[in-house]
């Protein structure tokens, strides 16, 4: 299964605003979206991703569901994504299709460790940095705490870094042997920058756009 090197969280204050930036997304280029709407029903997250996915599909672009991961069945979305208080993965895996993937949030190695025994497909490791977004937010990890947990992590599951990435990060995230990224503010304040990000990444859409241009 192959993981996008980058993944843009859809947030928005309303319904109309969370669908705007996934077209947004969607026609910057966005290989990936996941799908976040905290505290929302689950009949309103149904109805978004009833929505969500038409965009998706259109642009061939991969749709993940945060948390609801009967609405990531029921619409077949490429997958779901667990933060820690969600759902057993083992448990979400016995529920899905065989091709939908499942990612989990990670702050410490011991999480990591937890993860890679209830094969999920990629760990989103972080917060890189505070971004004040959230009520309770885990330690900050900071480029150290990156390299601390992947000098002993030996997997082969791709690890995303999350919390406040911006462009200038990636270099040395991507030293600190970091595969990939989740960003939301970044890329919603700016959607053109996600073809920097991906240029940067080299992610699998840039490698099609040179094999076009050759």
């Amino acid at each position: 299964m192959i993981i996008p090197k980058l993944h843009y969280i859809a947030e928005g204050d309303s319904p109309k605003t969370i669908l705007e930036n996934i077209q947004k997304a969607c026609t910057s280029g966005a290989e990936l979206v996941r799908l976040v709407m905290e505290n929302a029903s689950e009949k309103k997250v149904l109805k978004v991703a009833k929505e969500a996915i038409k965009i998706t599909t259109h642009y061939q672009t991969r749709l993940i569901i945060s948390g609801h991961y009967k609405i990531a069945k029921d619409i077949k979305a490429d997958g779901v994504y667990l933060e820690k208080t969600d759902s057993c993965p083992t448990l979400v895996r016995k529920h899905l299709f065989p091709w939908q993937s499942i990612g989990g949030t990670a702050n410490t190695l011991a999480d990591c460790e937890t993860l890679l025994d209830k094969e999920i497909d990629y760990i989103n490791l972080g917060p890189f940095r505070d971004t004040a977004n959230k009520d309770s937010l885990d330690p900050v990890l900071g480029l150290k705490g990156y390299t601390a947990i992947t000098d002993i992590l030996k997997t082969p599951k791709p690890i995303l870094g999350f919390g406040g990435i911006t462009l200038e990060d990636i270099p040395d995230l991507l030293k600190a042997d970091i595969s990939g990224i989740a960003v939301s503010k970044a890329i919603t304040q700016d959607f053109d920058s996600i073809k920097t990000f991906n240029k940067l990444l080299n992610a699998s859409s840039t490698q099609e756009q040179r094999h076009t241009f050759e």
